[in-house]
């Protein structure tokens, strides 16, 4: 909300005007206002008393009579529910969804594509991977009929500050705390220390630009949980530093792809990479790396993402 209230004067240049007349959490409840919340509601946080007679996302889209939906649940490993029916939810009620989550884009990528097709809205997703940065529609938008052979990068911010930590003497618990007191860790960081979020990444990457469906359990992962100070910070010290390397390739079987620990010479990209920055080097038919690294995100880098997506669905 901050970001677009600080975009507005940019937005409406550009012939785009909003207004937010839903708000739902789980914690929070369903909140209406089909004319639209002031600005005195929004800076003071949610309304104070969710709507009695709303009790699931469908009456609230009809409810709040949106033609978007900002979908960012948290993200399920197992299925990507809720995420996936608050978005087909939003699809087949005529709204242009948009989300930043990586559940949906893994299980029901080509379902909702094809339902937004039909219903002549837009499915979209650029802060699934690299927060804001154009990875989704670099390919889509400007980079047509080029073939991608492969990727391999640095994709979870987590484990890169935690393996930093370490290097500089810490143990792993204690990164990992120094890691969730900076805000870059949650407190339960399971997706990101075994490699989860990781992967998730890597499958949504390759079905949509690859253009081939993979199954999580077809990824060989491997997190960071069985690293040890000493190794990681002997690695650093011998210019081989550890790094969470994400990785898929086209093989003659078919997709072949990783998420594990690895030991990267210092004139490999990726070992550069330090705390919250991500890169991903992609090889395709015309040229054989193409390099796009992202330096230290800001707070407003995944919603930069779910703006751009915003403006793109505005104008059609």
């Amino acid at each position: 909300m901050r970001l677009l209230t600080d975009r507005d004067d940019d937005l409406r240049a550009q012939g785009i005007e909003w207004r937010i007349t839903g708000i739902a959490s789980r914690r929070l409840g369903w909140h209406v206002n089909a004319e639209g919340f002031g600005p005195a509601e929004l800076a003071e946080g949610f309304p104070s008393k969710p709507a009695s007679d709303l009790s699931d996302v469908r009456s609230w889209l009809r409810a709040a009579r949106a033609d978007v939906l900002f979908e960012a649940t948290s993200l399920n490993v197992k299925n990507g529910e809720p995420a996936v029916d608050h978005l087909r939810a939003a699809l087949e009620y005529g709204a242009h969804a948009i989300t930043a989550n990586k559940g949906p884009v893994v299980y029901a990528y080509q379902e909702l594509q094809s339902l937004a097709q039909r219903q002549n809205r837009r499915f979209l997703f650029e802060s699934t991977v690299m927060d804001g940065i154009p990875i989704f529609s670099l390919f889509r938008e400007n980079l047509p009929s080029l073939r991608l052979k492969g990727f391999r990068g640095i994709l979870n911010s987590t484990t890169n500050v935690i393996l930093g930590g370490m290097e500089e003497g810490l143990s792993f618990e204690e990164s990992l705390r120094k890691a969730q007191e900076l805000g870059v860790a949650e407190t339960d960081a399971s997706h990101d220390l075994d490699g989860w979020d990781a992967t998730v990444k890597v499958a949504a990457l390759v079905i949509v630009l690859m253009g081939e469906h993979i199954e999580l359990d077809a990824i060989r992962r491997e997190g960071i949980r069985q690293l040890t100070r000493e190794q990681v910070r002997a690695a650093r010290a011998a210019g081989r530093p550890y790094k969470l390397v994400c990785e898929a390739r086209r093989g003659f079987g078919g997709i072949e792809a990783r998420v594990t620990p690895e030991q990267l010479p210092l004139t490999d990209p990726l070992a550069r990479v330090a705390g919250t920055s991500n890169i991903i080097d992609f090889q395709t038919d015309i040229f054989p790396g193409l390099v796009i690294t992202e330096e230290n995100p800001g707070i407003y880098a995944t919603a930069y993402g779910m703006l751009a997506d915003f403006i793109r669905a505005a104008r059609g």
